[in-house]
Order: C-alpha cells, then structure tokens, then sequence
C-alpha cells in the first residue's frame, strides 16, 4: 500500500518532482543516481506542512533555528562532485539541518556519518530518516568543525554550511584520495570547493559562487 504522505499529492506528486529533476538536467546534473534521488526523495517532508506546497521548487527554505533546507540544484550538484572520482565507503556529513542532503547522498555510500550541533534538528531528522527506511546513518549532536575523528579517515566529508576558512581537522581526517566539499568564505562572497587529499599535499578546485548559512562551533 502506497503511503499518500511520502508519494505526495498535488504540488508534492510525481509530476511536479519531475518537473524539477528536469530543470537540475537543464542546469547540468548528469548523474542518473543522483537525479533518481532527488526524485524519489520526499523534500516535503522535511519542511514545514505550510511550506510544503514548495518543497519541490528549486530554492532553499526555513527550516527554524536560522537555518534552511538546501537548494535541489545545490544538494545535487555537491552529491554529484563528491561521488566523481570512484565510489565512496566512508563518508562524513557536516552539518545534518532537517536531514534532506543525508537523505538523498545515504544510499549512494556504504556508510554515512553526520553530525549536528543543533539538537531539536538532529531528532527531527532522526526521525525522517528512520521513516524512510534508511539504515546506514549514524548521528551525532556535536560540533561539525571538529569532525567524527573516531571514525576517520572518510572517503568523503560533505559540509552543508560555510566556514570562513577550511576547518584543518576536516582534511586530516581525509583519506588519502578522499574529497572534501565545502562551501567557503563570508555571506555574500563563499565559493563551492572540492578539495583532494593526495600523498603530499591537497588539491583544491573551485565548483563556483554559492550562498550557504555560516558554520558555527559549539551546540545549540
């Protein structure tokens, strides 16, 4: 039996998730796994019920406590560049917010670790996530610019707010040939940045202009 909450209906059907899959194609998203996702994952969930109706636009929006449900074009395009470049095992999130950006990047690694310092969003997403049947999630309320260093080093890590400068801990806890993406710099001037983690020294690449909330220490 179809769950009519998840399948959505009206402005949340599978019409209107396929018209924004579309237009994330428009914009360059070529990856077939990635797209699948944004499909199938049920963004208006993760909002509030009166916001629901827009979930499916392509734009951010308020989840409470200052922050926000990423852009679709933006969760896609940071899956995308973090999965370039061979599978991944071991990936750690920054910054879990309502869980939507974990959500869509959990079935495409074998292992995801994310963390938030915000604990009200922590359980909310905690319980999204364990709705919908995903099982290779571990939270942790904690302070993201320390990472998870027990469980380091990661194929991956994925920062969903912007830090003024990289965090250090963050690229130790790389493997080597592991990809860290981050966006970087102040409201207004942050930039999407891949960096690689080679035997001697790191690669950083610019994926171009984003407009993320800061990254905070401590908890909330």
């Amino acid at each position: 039996m179809v769950d009519v909450r998840l399948a959505g209906i009206g402005m949340t059907s599978a019409r209107t998730r396929d018209r924004l899959v579309q237009r994330l194609r428009d914009q360059g998203i070529a990856n077939l796994s990635v797209l699948d996702r944004i499909r199938n994952v049920p963004r208006h969930i993760f909002v509030d019920e009166a916001l629901g109706t827009r979930a499916y636009e392509d734009t951010a929006l308020p989840i409470g406590f200052g922050q926000t449900i990423s852009q679709p074009y933006i969760v896609a395009r940071m899956t995308e560049a973090l999965l370039e470049g061979g599978p991944l095992h071991s990936v750690l999130e920054v910054g879990t917010g309502c869980g939507y950006q974990t959500t869509v990047l959990a079935p495409l690694v074998d292992r995801l670790y994310t963390i938030e310092r915000i604990e009200p969003l922590m359980i909310r997403a905690k319980e999204r996530i364990k709705e919908l049947g995903i099982r290779n999630v571990r939270f942790r309320y904690g302070d993201g610019i320390a990472g998870w260093k027990a469980h380091s080093p990661f194929d991956g890590i994925l920062v969903a707010a912007a830090p003024l400068t990289v965090p250090e801990a963050l690229i130790k806890q790389l493997k080597v040939g592991g990809r860290l993406l981050v966006p970087v710099g102040p409201e207004g001037e942050q930039e999407l940045i891949r960096f690689t983690r080679k035997e001697q020294r790191v690669e950083r690449e610019s994926l171009g202009p984003v407009a993320f909330v800061p990254l905070l220490g401590g908890i909330a």
